[in-house]
């Protein structure tokens, strides 16, 4: 069975849209990935998508998501990135909290370590679900 993992911040403009980029990349069709946000921006943050771009991974056909009950219901691992409670619980699923910057309003060069933290958590917890 892929296991599948949500990831969810306020805008989904910036943090979840780099680490689901980042999973897609490493992971491929091995693991099901999905982001979303408690408060959905209009568009993904440019710098996240100038950022991503600098390793080699194009997140520009990606839109901010509304969070659903069942995108959470639907995956095995919920990391959330500062969302706090906006995060329906259910038994049975891992949830994770990763406390990173938020890259709102924020120019390329103080995106780029927030996208290569990204990068290792990510990395990380791929090796895990392996």
């Amino acid at each position: 069975m892929t296991p599948s993992v949500l990831f969810v911040c306020v805008h989904n403009a910036g943090r979840s849209q780099m680490a689901a980029g980042w999973l897609r990349h490493l992971a491929g069709d091995s693991v099901e990935v999905r982001s979303a946000g408690s408060l959905p921006a209009d568009q993904v943050n440019p710098a996240a998508v100038e950022a991503m771009a600098e390793v080699g991974i194009d997140i520009t056909d990606q839109r901010p998501k509304v969070l659903t009950t069942d995108a959470v219901e639907a995956s095995d691992v919920v990391i959330t990135m500062g969302c706090g409670d906006a995060c329906p619980i259910f038994p049975g699923k891992r949830y994770l909290d990763w406390q990173l910057e938020d890259p709102a309003g924020k120019g390329i060069e103080s995106v780029r370590p927030i996208r290569d933290e990204i990068e290792h958590r990510v990395r990380r917890l791929l090796a895990e679900l392996r």
